[in-house]
């Protein structure tokens, strides 16, 4: 059968192909006919998928929630039957006093909300920083300006902070809310490293957009900020720069434009990918092919006068769970009144701060990001000539994604790895460490605000960027186990495995649902195209500044907060009423057989939204792939369908960066050696506690002669002998003897190596016999006794640039 392909072909081609026109011979058209019929076959299997998953799931889970309902029920029932009429009656009018009380009290906390969201709205929307802070740089005072903000985070009393250790730098998403997500309360993010004596920087914005403000300029003013940092801390290691959600995206093209500039970056929750997801399971990345591409944020840019209001982004998480959005988080507050009205408004005053972005801002996020995919293609372009190449980052980079996440899956925020890189190989090539984990069950926001996060993953996290650099180059997933304690005094085992691409891989279930999308974008920029000829010069003619001022202000988020403040007439009266009714709360009892019939009730309308949710979860996929499988939508979007090349291994081993490392196999001296063994240790091993890597860096950053050379040397010489280990891991071990030609460093050496595994008998069986490799080739006697102690401290060595200074030279 010949090569011919459906997705090869041009419509008329095709179709002539089925009348047998000349152009295509019997054969072609038979393979042509049959390309179709195999296409149509894998939609209509897609679609029958996505239809079954959906039915399974909500069967699944609604009938275990029909069980719990009835025998809530018949237990709420079999209460009143037992209970006296006079008991009953006295319980009615508790609950009814009860509930008067709530439902005053919850109107008040509206009222405080609304009266919170309009003094936030006169302030300009500051930070929700729970921290004190002070602006270093103004993004608006740049050469090429910007509305973010530098702020350092000034520690509260009894933090000590140190001056020496590594900045963090956190910058926050922009995606309709305010800066202050990772700090706004104090086990947060900015928690974590104060408490652990970081200094800390937040990357925060205005509400307003600097006029002709793009996202080239505000990477410009994030590039500028780290700068900034550096300055401030020029004995410390180069920054570490923390990304939440879209300030994850962001964070790459930080690193990926300025390679040389941060240290290692952590991506929470970020969705780089956003063509991944499982069927049946994310059903926001259909956004586009049901409901248009580009031009609806270029038609509600209009709409703003050129200003896109990020409350229609908050009102689409919002419509992602209506059940909790809608109506759970306000029965909560009515339920719990007493002792929510503090988290709900602290959380609303976040959630309510409503932020604008340029035309041009929103434009590249849903151009080149979203629809387009092109991030990961590798021909997103940040400005005209500028293309960013993810694959340039030197940074080690650390992502943190969720199986509870259903704004980024997992797959968004991992599968660019598989798609930028040929295999782990190529990672190593390029002298990049990447640490994925992934959590089971925590939510999108939990990622940035649960405290049980702050507590346990991000303290990880940042106890992990001590001693990532150590790691040698590679991918690895990072596990944690709790081993011991319960609560605050709770600690854990953290672990790498080392993995492939083929595990990054097998947390989807494959790329058939993602061919869809490159018909979508091709269509999503035709509609530009068509909107910007034929109807946006008429938008643009009907709307002005004031006139789009107004239309913001009567967004249903900003207008309904609006109408429960004092400013309403109604509601004024509320506050001193609350007031009253505080000092007199007689709550109903837990048992008031009411109050388990009203929490029964708030039970089925929260599974009836769900149920809702759901049906129309599936009518939304089932939709966009019955309409973007059909073969002939496959042949429109081919040309956007090309996933990036990548290099095949034959093609690895004869990059100039391998054969350089390879030509100096033989070369080097003590240090290459020490360095060389490790890394051979962790290729034998295949993952690494986190207790062998502290001692690894240990030995690498603070004894001589490793603590004289500098950052980017060492990192040179990982980066080398990771590439002679993996592309000549044979010949590695036997010149080990080269570079180690005195018997005294020999044994040193050997040491060293035996060290940082730890105790004989914690060793796996491989470590243990890659050591006694070490000690046959240099002709040492074979391990009997452990290492508990730092050679290197028992025996100083002197500096190590004379170490290095023939191969560094070569290197240059």
């Amino acid at each position: 059968m010949s090569d011919l392909n459906l997705r090869d072909l041009s419509p008329s081609l095709w179709l002539s192909s089925l009348f047998h026109d000349s152009e295509l011979s019997s054969g072609e058209a038979f393979d042509a006919v049959e390309s179709l019929y195999a296409t149509g076959a894998t939609a209509s299997q897609l679609v029958l998928r996505v239809a079954s998953r959906h039915a399974e799931a909500i069967a699944a889970t609604n009938q275990a929630r029909t069980r719990a309902s009835l025998a809530k029920l018949g237990q709420a029932t079999r209460d009143l039957s037992r209970t006296p009429d006079q008991n009953l009656a006295a319980d009615w009018s508790s609950y009814l006093q009860d509930a008067c009380q709530r439902t005053l009290l919850s109107l008040d906390v509206l009222r405080e909300r609304g009266d919170i969201f309009l003094d936030h709205e006169a302030a300009g929307c500051p930070p929700v920083l729970t921290y004190d802070y002070e602006v270093v740089v103004d993004g608006s005072e740049l050469p090429r300006p910007s509305n973010y903000m530098l702020l350092r985070i000034v520690p509260p009393n009894g933090v000590t902070v140190i001056d020496g250790k590594r900045p963090y730098i956190i910058i926050d998403p922009r995606a309709g809310h305010g800066g202050g997500i990772g700090g706004f309360k104090e086990d947060s993010q900015v928690g974590v490293a104060l408490a652990d004596g970081h200094p800390v920087y937040f990357v925060s914005f205005k509400r307003d957009p600097v006029p002709g403000q793009t996202l080239a300029d505000v990477t410009r003013s994030e590039a500028a900020f780290v700068r900034a940092v550096m300055r401030r801390h020029p004995d410390s290691p180069k920054p570490a720069v923390i990304g939440n959600c879209q300030g994850g995206w962001a964070t790459l093209l930080l690193a990926a434009t300025n390679p040389d500039l941060t240290g290692p970056i952590v991506l929470n929750g970020a969705p780089v990918s956003p063509w991944s997801g499982e069927v049946g399971v994310n059903p926001m990345r259909y956004n586009a092919g049901v409901l248009g591409g580009t031009w609806q944020p270029m038609l509600w840019s209009d709409l703003g006068a050129g200003v896109f209001d990020g409350a229609h982004l908050v009102m689409n998480f919002e419509q992602l769970n209506p059940s909790r959005n809608f109506f759970r988080k306000y029965y909560d507050l009515y339920a719990k009144v007493d002792t929510e009205r503090q988290r709900f408004l602290e959380f609303e005053r976040w959630w309510g701060g409503f932020f604008l972005l340029n035309e041009a801002e929103i434009r590249w996020i849903v151009e080149q990001l979203f629809v387009g995919n092109r991030l990961v293609h590798n021909e997103a372009r940040l400005e005209p000539g500028r293309t960013v190449d993810i694959k340039q980052i030197r940074s080690p980079i650390i992502v943190f994604a969720s199986h509870g996440d259903n704004i980024t899956p997992p797959q968004q925020a991992l599968n660019w790895i598989a798609d930028s890189y040929a295999d782990v190989d190529e990672i190593r090539i390029r002298g990049q460490r990447i640490v994925y984990m992934v959590h089971e069950e925590v939510g999108h926001l939990g990622i940035f605000v649960s405290s049980k996060i702050a507590k346990k993953e991000h303290s990880e996290v940042a106890s992990t960027m001590k001693t990532i650099e150590a790691l040698a180059p590679g991918l690895y997933e990072m596990k944690i186990e709790a081993v011991s304690g319960s609560g605050l005094e709770r600690s854990f085992v953290v672990s790498f495995h080392e993995r492939e691409l083929s595990d990054v891989r097998a947390l989807d279930d494959g790329l058939d649902d993602e061919l869809p999308f490159a018909a979508v974008a091709r269509t999503s920029e035709l509609q530009a195209e068509a909107y910007d000829v034929f109807l946006r010069p008429f938008v643009k003619a009907a709307v002005n500044r004031p006139l789009a001022s107004h239309a913001r202000m009567m967004h249903p988020l900003r207008a309904q907060r609006a109408l429960f403040s004092s400013r309403n007439p109604l509601m004024a009266p509320l506050q001193g009423m609350a007031a009253s009714v505080a000092k007199q709360r007689t709550p109903a009892a837990a048992d008031n057989p009411f109050v388990e019939l009203e929490q029964l009730g708030a039970d089925l309308i929260e599974q009836w939204l769900d149920m809702y949710k759901s049906l129309r979860d599936m009518a939304y996929e089932v939709a966009f792939f019955s309409f973007w499988t059909h073969p002939l939508a496959h042949w429109f979007g081919r040309s956007h369908a090309r996933r990036r090349t990548l290099k095949d291994k034959s093609e690895l081993r004869s990059l100039p960066e391998v054969q350089a490392a390879l030509g100096h196999i033989a070369d080097g001296g003590f240090v290459e050696a020490v360095i060389r063994m490790l890394v051979l240790l962790a290729e034998s091993r295949g993952n690494v506690r986190r207790d062998r890597l502290e001692r690894s860096a240990r030995v690498l950053t603070q004894d001589e002669p490793f603590r004289s050379l500098s950052m980017d040397e060492r990192a040179r010489i990982i980066h080398e002998q990771t590439l002679i280990v993996r592309f000549e891991m044979e010949h590695a071990v036997e010149t080990l003897p080269n570079l180690l030609p005195d018997p005294e460093e020999r044994a040193l050496a050997a040491a060293v190596a035996q060290y940082v595994p730890g105790a004989i008998d914690e060793m796996a069986p491989h470590t243990l016999a890659m050591l006694q490799r070490f000690h046959d080739v240099l002709g040492l006697p074979q391990v009997t006794a452990d290492v508990l102690e730092d050679p290197l401290q028992k025996s100083p060595r002197k500096s190590a640039r004379a170490k290095v200074t023939k191969l560094g030279n070569a290197a240059e």
